[in-house]
C-alpha cells in the first residue's frame, strides 16, 4: 500500500488530539445540474457513520470528549475532529466509520435534504450572502467556482442516494486522502493512525483534483439583486485577482492590503472614516487552485449606495492608475510580518497551514518563507503587479437593494457600464 501524506505538529501542553481526513477534491466535482451533492454527502456520512444512527454518533463523540465534523469548499472536503487524548483509538475507529463506512440511511438522507432545502431558503434572508452568491454566479459564468457548495432548490430536490453512494465511491479512495495531525501526538503514533484509516478504504483511482482556469468577462457588469423593502445595501466590485503560483503573487497581496485588507487601509479610510457611509469597507483577494477575483466589499444605507460604489471605483482606478507610496508599503510589510505570528501560534493553525499548501498546490515553503517573501518586495514590483493584474475596466458588480428605489442611481454611477440585469432575490438557481 502506497504510504500515506501525513502532517503533524506535536505539541504536548494539553491531552488533546486533533486531526483531518482531508480529500483533494470538493465541490467543484458536483456534476452540472447535481450542484450540493458533495457536501450533503458529507452531512449524510457523519449522520449515519457505521450504521449509526445520528443520536447514536453523537452520544458516543461526547462520551469520548472530542467532536467531529465534515467539511466541504469548492476545492477540498473531509473530515476533522478533535478528542482527548485517553479516547483517541475508539475516537479513530469512530472517524473510520464516518469516512469508510457511512450507513446513507435513505431516511436521514430525506431528512437531510429537506434541511438542505430549508438552508437555502433561508439564505434569502440574509443580503451579505445574496451578494456573494450572485457575485459568483456572474463573476465566474459555466465554472465551478460560480456554482453553490450549498446547492439549489431543484439540484438538491433530485439528488439520489444512488448519486450520493457513488461520489462516495470515487471520492473516498486512498490516493485522494491526506492526514494533518496536532496536539499530543507523535509522528510515529500519527502514521500508525493513518495507515488504519487507509487500510478501510478502497485503492482505486484517485479523481482528477485539477479546476480549468476561469475565464472573465470583459466590461463592465452590473447585477442587482432586488429585495424589496432594503433600508441598507450589500454592494461586492470584483476583477480577475491572482493565483499562488503566479511570480507576482505576494506582491499583489502586499498591495490588496494597503487597499482593503485592514481597518486602517484605503477603502476603510475613505468610505468609512471620511464620510461614514459604510461600518466596514474591505476588499479580499483569497487563494485558490486556480485564480479568483479581488473584490471590494462595503454596506452603506440605500441613500449612498451610488455614492459609496461612485467612490469605490474611483479609488480602484486611482490604485491601478498610481500604484501605492513607499511609506504605504513599509506599513503594509510591517503589518503582514507581525500578523502573521497570530497564524502560527497553535499546533493546529501550524499544522491546517502545511495543509493548505498540499490541498491548494501552494509553492512549496509558501507559508515558511512567507515573511522573508514579504519583506523582499519592492516598491517597483508591489506598483508593477496592481497595474497588471488588476483592470477597472472588466468588473462585475454585485448590488442587493429596492430596485424600484436605488437601481437607475446605482446603474448611473458605474460608468461605461456594458450592461445591467435585475435579478429577483428569492430565484430558485
Amino acid at each position: 500500500m502506497k504510504p500515506p501524506l501525513v502532517l503533524v505538529e506535536s505539541c504536548a501542553a494539553l491531552p488533546i488530539v486533533s486531526m483531518t481526513m482531508a480529500l483533494r477534491t470538493g465541490a467543484a466535482r458536483d456534476p452540472v445540474g447535481k450542484e450540493g451533492l458533495c457536501r450533503l454527502m458529507g452531512r449524510l456520512m457523519r449522520r449515519t457513520g457505521g450504521g449509526r444512527s445520528t443520536e447514536e454518533l453523537d452520544v458516543h463523540v461526547d462520551s469520548l470528549g472530542g467532536s467531529l465534523g465534515v467539511d466541504a469548499s469548492h476545492s477540498v472536503s473531509g473530515v476533522h475532529g478533535t478528542v482527548i487524548t485517553r479516547s483517541l483509538q475508539q475516537f479513530v475507529e469512530v472517524l473510520g466509520d464516518v469516512a469508510a463506512r457511512p450507513g446513507f440511511d435513505p431516511a436521514e438522507h430525506e431528512r437531510l435534504k429537506r434541511e438542505t432545502l430549508a438552508e437555502i431558503v433561508e439564505a434569502r434572508d440574509h443580503d451579505r450572502a445574496l451578494a456573494r452568491s450572485n457575485f459568483r454566479r456572474r463573476m465566474y459564468p459555466d465554472h465551478a467556482y460560480g456554482r453553490s457548495v450549498l446547492g439549489s432548490q431543484s439540484s438538491i430536490a433530485d439528488l439520489s442516494l444512488d448519486d450520493v453512494r457513488a461520489f462516495h465511491r470515487e471520492s473516498y479512495v486512498r490516493d485522494n486522502v491526506v492526514f494533518a495531525f496536532s496536539g499530543d501526538i507523535d509522528p510515529d503514533a500519527a502514521n500508525t493512525i493513518a495507515e488504519q484509516l487507509l487500510e478501510a478504504l478502497p485503492a482505486g483511482a484517485a479523481p482528477d483534483p485539477s479546476v480549468p482556469a476561469p475565464t472573465f468577462s470583459e466590461g463592465r457588469h452590473l447585477v442587482f439583486v432586488d429585495k424589496p423593502e432594503r433600508s441598507q445595501t450589500q454592494i461586492l466590485i470584483g476583477t480577475a485577482g491572482t493565483r499562488p503560483q503566479d511570480e507576482d503573487h505576494v506582491a499583489l497581496f502586499v498591495a490588496n492590503t494597503v487597499l482593503g485588507g485592514t481597518f486602517t487601509a484605503r477603502l476603510t479610510q475613505e468610505v468609512r472614516e471620511k464620510r461614514g457611509w459604510s461600518y466596514g469597507a474591505y476588499s479580499n483577494l483569497p487563494i485558490d487552485k486556480e485564480r479568483r477575483a479581488l473584490s471590494l466589499w462595503t454596506f452603506p444605507k440605500a441613500e449612498d449606495a451610488a455614492a459609496c460604489l461612485g467612490l469605490e471605483l474611483d479609488l480602484l482606478e486611482r490604485f491601478v492608475d498610481k500604484g501605492i507610496t513607499k511609506k504605504e508599503l513599509a506599513w503594509a510589510k510591517r503589518y503582514l510580518v507581525r500578523s502573521h505570528a497570530f497564524a502560527l501560534d497553535t499546533a493546529s493553525k501550524r499544522v491546517g497551514l502545511l495543509l493548505d499548501e498540499v490541498m491548494y498546490d501552494l509553492p512549496d515553503g509558501y507559508y515558511r518563507d512567507y515573511t522573508r517573501h514579504v519583506e523582499a518586495v519592492t516598491l517597483e514590483q508591489v506598483n508593477a503587479a496592481i497595474s497588471r493584474r488588476l483592470d477597472p475596466r472588466n468588473l462585475i458588480v454585485a448590488v442587493v437593494g429596492t430596485a424600484s428605489q436605488i437601481f437607475d442611481e446605482v446603474r448611473a454611477a458605474i460608468p461605461e457600464l456594458a450592461d445591467a440585469q435585475i435579478v429577483p432575490y428569492d430565484r430558485n438557481d
